[in-house]
């Protein structure tokens, strides 16, 4: 399989359905419901490019929102209305940028792959599971920044990376993502990475690592609320 087709393979079992035959596809996609890479519940997950996007919902509730977008076109209108039709008032819609990559940039690796679980890997990367990649002080071994893989399916794995305070500037988070993609691909997934539209931060490091802005977007459900303290 070539690696843009990977790219459509991973959406198609990602959202139910790629690419769209229209403006937004409506889709009832199973795996909506069933736990994500995470072990949590994604039940509403988008993409949309510059030629159509597909909204991902449960099977259920597939048909009233395809109803509720007929009668009001346009994803800007549907989006805060989906929380509540698909049964999840309490969480909020988001958008993001979605960018991927088949080249990722020819940056030097800055990083050592480490299993997720091993004691000294920082406690926001053992979540991810399996290998993340982790840059450290070579002097005193602090952490410095790191990359994680959200293994969504087989053809599609997004990173996620952060960077302590007082290692930024240094250009870490672009070159760790740039190994890191560059990994994802050689395993036979393509690199993906979101962030938020007002991130110029993340714009930033996405595009030197050689993910370029494509009109992509992202959309669905926040995550869920955590529960009040007590």
């Amino acid at each position: 399989m070539t690696p843009g087709g990977r790219l459509a393979e991973h959406l198609t079992r990602w959202l139910g359905a790629w690419p769209p035959a229209s403006e937004l596809d409506v889709v009832g996609e199973p795996a909506r419901t069933r736990p994500g890479w995470d072990g949590g519940l994604h039940p509403v997950l988008g993409i949309a490019s510059p030629e159509g996007g597909v909204l991902s919902v449960p099977p259920e509730h597939a048909e009233p929102v395809a109803r509720r977008h007929a009668e009001e076109p346009g994803l800007a209108a549907l989006g805060p209305r989906v929380p509540a039709l698909v049964g999840y008032p309490e969480r909020e819609w988001f958008t993001a940028v979605y960018r991927w990559t088949l080249s990722p940039a020819s940056l030097p690796e800055a990083g050592v792959w480490t299993a997720a679980e091993h004691p000294e890997t920082p406690a926001w990367l053992r979540p991810f599971g399996g290998d993340v990649l982790v840059a450290r002080d070579p002097e005193t071994g602090a952490h410095l920044a790191g990359v994680g893989i959200k293994k969504h399916d087989a053809y599609g794995h997004e990173l996620a990376v952060v960077t302590a305070p007082e290692a930024r500037g240094r250009g870490l988070a672009r070159a760790l993502v740039a190994q890191a993609a560059r990994r994802v691909l050689d395993e036979g997934a393509v690199p993906t990475y979101m962030h938020a539209p007002g991130n110029l931060a993340s714009a930033a490091v996405a595009a030197a690592a050689g993910f370029p802005v494509r009109g992509w977007t992202a959309f669905g459900l926040t995550e869920e609320p955590a529960p009040p303290a007590t």
